[in-house]
């Protein structure tokens, strides 16, 4: 069973290492590639990846990726997802390289087995047993409206419009039914939607969530306004939604260029 790591980052000079910290000999068991897709960070982000994976030997095989162009979030997504279908992976994990989430919320149900099971296993901030640290009291009341709100225009239990960590089969993610979504932060909102829509096997964990020196791309008004749009097409037209055709996002391309590779052997790196 092969496992990719996809890390979208922007800006995460200061919390990139920090993610690259949680690639425990316990997290690497579970994982086949990473791949840190830099979407054109302004910062020494990747000076501080290269220097990082120089000194030390991840245990893993690890590659520094640039896309050519400002995808936004969803395009990374998209460039990632097509990277573990050519490659022929079994399984994607997304985390999010500002540090936020950490992948050790995820080994339980890797070694379980349990994650493996669903074509969406998601990272919940809002779960029962999920934790908070210096998350504002304005962000969790309008995280939970928006979760009620979406729970009834879904008609599914929904505890998380998209957090940091999920993990997705690849064989859901063949039909590339998310070309044509938008590449905006609320790309993970479609990929929620169309899960409901297409029926799909979904399930949300809990996890711990901080806000500490991260600084958040996501503008509350201007991402909510996105989502109400969305959701009154999804009660109105969701066939038209989610089964566009060509649009100007799915006639995008993706293209990207290796920065830095750290090759494995085993253990070794060379």
């Amino acid at each position: 069973m092969k496992t990719l790591l996809f890390i979208p980052m922007y800006n995460c000079e200061k919390q990139i290492t920090r993610v690259l910290n949680q690639l425990t000999p316990e997290v690497c068991n579970y994982i086949t590639e990473v791949i840190i897709v830099n979407n054109r960070s302004t910062d020494n982000g990747e000076e501080a990846i290269e220097n990082y994976l120089e000194s030390r030997n991840t245990g893993t095989k690890v590659k520094l990726i640039r896309n050519q162009s400002n995808y936004g979030l969803g395009g990374s997504h998209k460039g990632a997802f097509q990277y573990a279908i050519d490659h022929d992976f079994d399984y994607v994990i997304v985390l999010h390289g500002d540090d936020q989430g950490n992948i050790r919320d995820l080994v339980p149900y890797l070694k379980s087995g349990e994650a493996y099971k669903y074509d969406s296993f998601l990272g919940s901030r809002f779960e029962k047993k999920s934790k908070l640290v210096n998350y504002s009291a304005f962000r969790i009341f309008g995280n939970h409206v928006f979760n009620l709100f979406m729970t009834a225009v879904l008609g599914k239990r929904i505890t998380d419009l998209g957090s940091g960590l999920n993990m997705y089969k690849v064989s859901y993610l063949k039909s590339k039914f998310y070309l044509g979504f938008i590449n905006s932060l609320t790309f993970n909102v479609y990929m929620l939607m169309y899960g409901v829509y297409a029926k799909s096997n979904f399930k949300f964990f809990p996890l711990e969530w901080r806000e500490e020196d991260q600084i958040s791309n996501a503008k509350f008004i201007k991402q909510s306004k996105e989502i109400l749009k969305l959701a009154s097409a999804y009660c109105f037209q969701a066939k038209r939604l989610f089964e566009v055709g060509e649009n100007e996002y799915s006639r995008m391309t993706y293209a990207y260029d290796v920065i830095y590779e750290n090759k494995q052997i085993g253990n070794e790196v060379f």
